[in-house]
């Protein structure tokens, strides 16, 4: 059992707010809980022992944790799919994956057969982006051409194919930092899109400028929250933010709250008593500007 009376917040009825909480959970996110509530400066009781208590899973960011409709990924992904995935578009969508995301793009397969679909990792990436765009077939038409008299110097751009408008990245930070400028190599005429999960192993917002003019589904307030945290990595950071939004939400409840309004990290969501708490969620163009501005 820990407990804690913390220095009084001199907003109203703060000194009187108190919340108690009984969680099992990992080592992890007990240390983000306890620097969390000592934050928020108001009297808390934490249970991390009780039997039959409320389970908060160690994975933060694909847990659908207590009051919310959906995990912080979910909702991302909904989003993402919602927006690249129409019925009247008259190009295609090409989704990139690496092979740990198996399991959700064959749903995403089975959902939009459709699309174009592309697995690939750090060993063939360059063959299979120049493959998948045309780029392959484009150098072949060029090298014919250049046999034909090898004395006249020809500038030759790769002609890539112009039926793919969207490009959905679904891999780990390692290979994604490298897909992405790869791809924009190519084509300055593809939106680009990814979760929040590309990043996820960045140790800070100007590693983001791999991704430049990537959509992302974030907030401003999000980015503002994750620039300020001093944490290793930015999956650390996020795990906080989505710790302190679910503080946030049990002090409502637990302190009959719902008359403030009190904006999440993770989107601007209304708290209702009766309701689970959904994400709103809108994408964030990546960009240096914006990138410096946040560090």
């Amino acid at each position: 059992m820990v407990s804690c009376s913390s220095i009084p917040n001199q907003n109203k009825n703060k000194n009187n707010l108190n919340i108690n909480l009984a969680i099992q959970t990992s080592n992890k996110n007990k240390e983000l809980i306890i620097e969390s509530l000592f934050e928020n400066n108001i009297k808390f009781a934490v249970n991390f022992d009780e039997r039959g208590s409320y389970v908060l899973h160690d994975n933060l960011v694909d847990s659908k944790m207590k009051y919310f409709c959906n995990s912080h990924l979910q909702d991302e992904r909904n989003l993402i799919e919602s927006s690249i995935f129409k019925s009247n578009q008259t190009n295609n969508v090409l989704v990139v994956y690496s092979a740990q995301y198996a399991n959700y793009v064959k749903n995403l397969k089975e959902k939009h057969p459709d699309e174009l679909f592309l697995s690939i990792d750090a060993s063939n990436y360059k063959d299979k982006i120049k493959e998948i765009l045309n780029v392959i077939a484009s150098l072949n038409k060029f090298s014919i051409v250049n046999k034909i008299d090898r004395s006249i110097k020809i500038e030759h751009e790769p002609r890539v194919r112009k039926d793919i408008s969207k490009i959905y990245f679904i891999t780990n930070y390692e290979l994604g930092k490298t897909l992405v400028p790869t791809f924009r190599s190519y084509s300055i005429n593809m939106d680009l899109y990814s979760t929040s999960e590309i990043f996820y192993d960045a140790s800070d917002l100007k590693k983001l400028a791999d991704f430049e003019d990537s959509f992302i589904p974030v907030s401003n307030k999000y980015i503002n929250k994750i620039g300020a945290n001093d944490a290793s990595n930015i999956k650390i950071k996020i795990e906080k933010i989505l710790i302190e939004d679910f503080l946030t939400i049990e002090n409502v409840f637990q302190n009959n709250l719902f008359e403030e309004n009190y904006e999440l990290n993770t989107g601007n969501s209304k708290i209702k008593r009766n309701n689970c708490v959904k994400r709103d969620l809108y994408l964030w163009k990546v960009s240096t500007n914006n990138i410096i501005n946040q560090t």
